[in-house]
């Protein structure tokens, strides 16, 4: 307890520099060379982090591969251009591991060894350098809970966002330095547009938005509906004269299913590296947790709607899409309602050159959904969501308030 008292006060006193923070949450005797450079796998001492900005990435010995993609994609794109200021920073992997009452056994420390080699920055060299206390102030203090988070502290050692995992998924090194109030103001100047959704996801994303070219999102476990699906928005957009690309990113479709749409040309372009697919929902659902930490409402706060909407459509096999014009998002739709309005093109196709086609696929939707009303219900599989969703919830598909069973 006194230990643990000692440590609250040195990690609130104010200091010139980070040492002694790093110095009471990494115990290095005799200034010993506690760390090890991730690139150069080469021991180093924690003064080689002095005034630096530092993510300290704190985790149990289960995160994932698929947990570390976004991190490591934003960590080495940032520092390939180590003069730039968004750059000016540096990520400390600290396993919490408590080795008092987790016996480290032989297959733990190939465990560590594993994760070890999936990173390319700094890491303690063995996690019982993290002492009972620090332990302790890591799960009470900064609240970790098996979980991954990400500390951000300034070059004085003062932590000035408890969890930046989720800003960092977002907006890569824009978010730099990764405070609370940056995480405010990029908000502040974000609106619901596929650059924010998706354009992490592909190379051509960019280009394809210059050009003002249709993309559509699409996805869903069933081959079936994917096959009529593509197939049908492809005639659609040919006869109506429209560019169109289509890009899968269903987490609910196996490898299989990545497969028959590389293989038949289902889309413009198949994501068969289940990473970047993962990436894209950990985005969304770190666009929901950084809302929610800004004590944002479902009720008042557009984006927040759209993104649990997009977390609903793919929280089973049934299919979905959602279509751009450029970067606006013009219309999105569960599979069965999509494909119905496509198919009935012939029925609205005269519209498409008096309104144009995203106004004319639009109101032949809102048409559909008035007809169809029975079809505001929401379905999420990621219980994570379930008790931060307390307000009122309006189907962003037909506006009717749904409730909660």
């Amino acid at each position: 307890m006194e230990a643990y008292q000692n440590l609250i006060r040195r990690m609130e006193s104010p200091h010139d520099d980070n040492m002694n923070t790093l110095r009471a949450l990494i115990y290095a005797k005799n200034n010993k060379r506690v760390l090890v450079a991730g690139s150069a796998r080469k021991r180093v001492k924690l003064d080689v982090l002095r005034r630096k900005i530092l993510l300290l990435l704190i985790s149990d010995l289960e995160v994932s591969e698929e947990e570390l993609f976004g991190l490591k994609k934003i960590y080495q794109e940032s520092h390939q251009n180590p003069t730039r200021t968004e750059s000016q920073y540096e990520v400390v992997w600290m396993p919490v591991v408590d080795v008092r009452t987790t016996p480290w056994t032989e297959e733990k420390q190939q465990q560590f060894e594993a994760l070890q080699g999936m990173m390319p920055w700094y890491f303690v060299y063995k996690p019982s350098v993290l002492a009972p206390q620090v332990i302790r102030y890591i799960k009470e203090v900064w609240r970790f809970n098996k979980k991954a988070v990400v500390v951000a502290l300034d070059q004085q050692g003062k932590s000035v966002n408890n969890n930046a995992l989720h800003v960092i998924l977002i907006w890569g090194s824009l978010a730099f330095p990764f405070t609370r109030d940056r995480e405010e103001a990029l908000w502040r100047e974000e609106s619901w547009r596929i650059e924010l959704v998706a354009g992490t996801l592909h190379p051509a994303i960019p280009t394809w938005i210059e050009e003002k070219k249709h993309i559509c999102l699409y996805g869903g476990g069933d081959i079936e509906w994917i096959r009529k699906f593509t197939l049908t928005a492809k005639a659609v957009a040919e006869d109506a004269g429209i560019p169109l690309e289509m890009l899968y990113v269903g987490k609910s479709g196996p490898r299989k299913i990545l497969r028959n749409i590389a293989l038949e040309k289902l889309g413009s372009y198949a994501l068969q590296d289940l990473n970047h697919i993962n990436y894209f929902w950990m985005r969304l659902e770190s666009m929901w947790h950084s809302k929610v930490g800004l004590n944002s409402t479902i009720e008042n706060d557009v984006i927040m709607q759209q993104v649990l909407t997009i977390l609903s459509f793919d929280g089973g096999e049934q299919g979905w899409a959602e279509i751009t014009n450029g970067s606006e998002i013009v219309a999105k739709a569960r599979g069965e309602t999509i494909l119905r309005v496509l198919g009935d093109y012939d029925m609205w196709k005269e519209y498409v050159n008096q309104e144009g086609f995203t106004t004319a696929l639009n109101d032949r939707l809102k048409y559909h959904l008035h007809e169809h009303p029975n079809l505001n219900s929401m379905i999420i599989y990621r219980p994570i969501f379930y008790p931060t969703i307390r307000e009122k919830v309006v189907c962003a598909e037909c506006g009717l308030e749904m409730e909660a069973h």
